[in-house]
């Protein structure tokens, strides 16, 4: 479910940046901001993951 919702993030993104009547310097802004923004996602979901893994294996884990 988590990876369709991922999808159509991006797929409406590229359609918004494709269909935007902007000059290209504003779609790329947009679209290099959208890009930072899925890998900073990516990156913030592993770090939490790895994180509560580690609480798990060390046997800190409060949950």
């Amino acid at each position: 479910m988590s990876w369709v919702g991922f999808l159509l993030a991006i797929l409406f993104e590229f359609v918004g940046l494709t269909t935007l009547e902007e000059p290209l310097y504003v779609v790329g802004y947009y679209a290099i901001a959208a890009a930072f923004l899925i890998v900073t996602s990516l990156v913030l979901q592993k770090t939490i993951r790895d994180n509560e893994e580690d609480k798990i294996t060390n046997g800190t884990y409060e949950g």
